[in-house]
């Protein structure tokens, strides 16, 4: 969860005043937690063991075989009012009515905000009489009746991390844990705030053994950020830990946690699993395909599942993607290896999960905001040789082969999952046959613009009677210019089409979609489909002069926090939230305000030829902060300003841009992380 003090954002989300750890929130100069605080038997903080000590307790073996599945409410109620009893029996009921039980969420969990203020005159914690009228157990007992498990939080400090300071775990640990146990409760998050600046380890195998000793199994959730490398110690301690700050809405948010996430793979296993955070999907800050994108990750990751969204108000959509199945299979699966990076290369990832039965699932992930092919093979994915292979597509959930060749033209921001088995009945699916674009057309409303497409059969069998179509919205013009189609199409070869397209006069600017389908037969006749989503842009060409960038519509545009800003600073997380631009004490009135990492894109239709900014980390940052400034043209790096402190001035950038199609203003980590990094693109403009 995130909270604000003043201007201090706690956790890994911190992008103001965001380096100071969590404890300095409240605690500057505090090393120790004063004894009234302790309970009794508590020992004083940093005190070492004494002699003849027997060894720690572990938790209650059996727990998380798997990777928890359940629900959290903070990504999308954080502590407003709707966070409530009412609240929570709702998504129970959900679980029950839309199938997410059975497709193996069990957990339904409580953050920050449910308890009052103050603890009683016992010492005890004391729910929030007007979010939980009839108390915790109550609501424990009902979650219970559906045959789900409840789970709490608080923290491993003196307070939460809700800046009304609701009471933390610090020094009341077996207090808590019993009074968690009398409630029923199944899981525990420990978050890591006000924590006394006591040692990490300490704290949170106090709690250990304090819910040890309850002999409740109570899944035990380390929520320290990874500030202390949990996956190097903390797998006798709980049973998942978190490994990155806490995620956002945002696909920059996502992806930056994802790959900090992925190359701790080696420390995770049954019973102790990598936790990069709970799952945003449905809370409409990214697109369903980036939703896609996002669940795929996070169950190759073996990661735990907690959905994240009100499921109350959810699309039909949403539960489309958290209740798929076959992913759920990946993420669940018995052998609990997380998946690993096999290639990274321009922004195709190629990510491989070994499974119980020794089949591999393969994610094939494009980073980009275009079209990419990303290809391997059954050998590199480690299958043995054979003839051929089946290949399951999660997201279809259909069954094709393959003579070896995995692959698939990825939409931008996309993931294709399969999973591929050396099965010697191969031959009896259809043959796979993968659909690409060369790129994503860009159209100017009125006039032609080519596309050209390829259709390849991965298979040992015939695809027949094959049809290429591509769709477009009502009103375009859609023709192909070569041929679309073919009596059979053998294993191994391509068809290649040709597409003239034309939007109709005054057709409004904006992605409309162009998907694009292959029609087929096997070799016994079944019919097969595969469809490539793609979209095109409708783009209008810059006026001819000076245009400012804040004025023209960008065709695509991804920041590191909140949304990229016209005119002023990047502020905080939401919309028009920021302040007139400033560098070095420097005002500007015209420019974008983003922040690392970032890319804003624009089109520019060749008829542009310099673009021109002044450059810096906003004042808001203070003289903290860094980041590298790029200007792209049609994929080509034409400038770039690199180490771009708070302490500077605004650099002046002048780009090359003559005959590009698209120019990309790109805004990257300065090499120090990305806290603080409000980057302005100052009196941005184009001369065309």
């Amino acid at each position: 969860m995130r909270v604000h003090i003043g201007t201090i954002q706690r956790r890994g989300r911190r992008r103001i005043v965001g380096a100071l750890s969590a404890a300095l929130l409240c605690t500057a100069g505090v090393t120790a937690l004063p004894a009234a605080a302790r309970t009794p038997d508590a020992p004083a903080p940093g005190a070492a063991p004494t002699a003849g000590t027997a060894p720690a307790p572990r938790l209650p073996g059996g727990l998380a075989k798997t990777p928890p599945m359940g629900f959290n409410n903070w990504n999308s109620t954080h502590c407003r009012g709707e966070f409530n009893e009412e609240m929570v029996k709702g998504i129970a009921d959900l679980f029950v009515a839309k199938g997410l039980k059975d497709a193996g969420y069990q957990y339904v969990n409580l953050d920050d905000c449910w308890a009052l203020p103050t603890r009683d005159v016992n010492g005890k914690l004391v729910p929030d009489p007007q979010r939980f009228p009839h108390g915790i157990k109550a609501v424990a007992d009902y979650v219970h009746a559906k045959g789900l498990k409840f789970g709490i939080y608080t923290s491993a400090g003196i307070k939460t991390c809700n800046p009304a300071g609701f009471p933390g775990g610090l020094g009341h640990e077996k207090s808590d844990a019993q009074q968690f146990a009398d409630w029923g409760v199944d899981y525990l998050k420990y978050d890591n705030c006000n924590n006394m600046w006591v040692d990490a380890q300490q704290r949170y195998r106090t709690m250990r053994d304090a819910l040890k000793a309850t002999g409740r199994p109570i899944v035990y959730s380390i929520c320290e950020w990874g500030e202390n490398k949990p996956w190097e110690w903390a797998s006798d301690v709980g049973h998942l830990w978190r490994t990155t700050g806490d995620i956002s809405d945002s696909w920059s948010s996502m992806l930056a946690i994802a790959k900090q996430n992925l190359p701790l793979a080696a420390h995770a296993g049954p019973g102790h699993w990598n936790d990069p955070d709970m799952l945003e999907v449905g809370n409409g800050g990214m697109t369903d395909t980036e939703y896609r994108s996002h669940f795929s990750l996070w169950s190759m990751m073996a990661a735990p599942l907690l959905i994240g969204a009100d499921l109350r108000k959810a699309t039909p959509e949403t539960f489309e993607i958290l209740a798929n199945k076959d992913l759920i299979a990946i993420d669940q699966d018995t052998l609990g290896k997380q998946a690993t990076v096999l290639k990274s290369e321009d922004g195709r990832w190629t990510v491989v999960r070994q499974l119980a039965n020794g089949d591999r699932a393969v994610a094939l992930f494009n980073e980009t905001g275009r079209p990419q092919r990303i290809a391997t093979t059954a050998k590199d994915i480690g299958l043995p040789q054979a003839g051929g292979y089946r290949l399951r597509d999660l997201w279809q959930h259909r069954d094709t082969h393959t003579t070896g060749t995995v692959s698939a033209t990825v939409p931008a921001h996309g993931t294709t999952v399969y999973r591929v088995s050396a099965d010697p009945r191969w031959a009896a699916y259809p043959p796979a046959v993968e659909t690409g674009t060369d790129r994503t057309p860009l159209v100017e409303a009125g006039t032609a613009a080519g596309l050209s497409s390829t259709v390849r059969n991965l298979g040992g069998t015939p695809a027949k009677r094959l049809t290429v179509t591509l769709k477009a919205p009502r009103g375009w013009r859609v023709q192909a210019t070569s041929p679309a189609s073919a009596r059979a199409l053998p294993g191994g070869r391509t068809l290649r089409t040709s597409w003239r397209i034309t939007a109709p006069a005054g057709t409004a600017p904006g992605a409309y979609a162009l998907p694009l389908t292959a029609d087929y037969r096997s070799p016994r006749g079944e019919r097969s489909t595969t469809t490539l989503p793609g979209t095109a842009h409708v783009v209008v060409p810059p006026p001819s002069g000076t245009a400012d960038a804040a004025a023209l519509p960008w065709l695509t545009a991804t920041n590191g926090w909140g949304p990229v800003e016209k005119n002023t600073s990047v502020g905080e997380d939401g919309a028009g939230d920021g302040r007139p631009l400033s560098i070095g004490g420097t005002g500007f009135t015209k420019g974008l305000g983003v922040h690392a990492a970032s890319e804003v894109s624009f089109y520019t239709g060749g008829r542009c030829s310099v673009f021109s900014a002044r450059a810096g980390i906003d004042d808001e940052a203070g003289d903290r902060g860094s980041a590298d400034f790029e200007v792209w043209a049609d994929g080509k790096r034409v400038a770039r300003i690199a180490g771009v402190t708070g302490a500077d001035s605004a650099r002046a950038v002048s780009a090359p841009v003559a005959g590009a199609q698209t120019v990309q203003l790109v805004v990257t980590d300065g090499g120090d992380g990305i806290d603080y990094d409000h980057a302005d693109w100052a009196d941005a403009t184009f001369s065309c």
